[in-house]
């Protein structure tokens, strides 16, 4: 019978200890997705500038190209 209690208290405590580990795991796996999420969300931001800049920059050399030269010609 002791050596039964004794082994109950072994099993408690592991499994105590075992429920420990599995929280704080899962708490680091989330604080791990928003992390994540915080650099995906400053990619996106930084890939929408960049197409932002482009985008004026294609429609800056394409005004460009419409105007006339200095003797008043229009490119070919």
């Amino acid at each position: 019978m002791i050596s039964q209690n004794r082994q109950q208290d072994i099993d408690r405590k592991a499994a105590e200890n075992d429920y420990r580990i599995n929280v704080k795991a899962e708490l680091e796996i989330e604080w791990l997705h928003e992390k994540i999420d915080r650099l995906r969300q400053r990619e996106v931001l930084k890939l929408t500038e960049a197409v932002r800049m482009l985008t004026e920059l294609l429609e800056q050399s394409a005004s460009g190209a419409r105007e006339p030269d200095a003797e008043g010609r229009r490119p070919s």
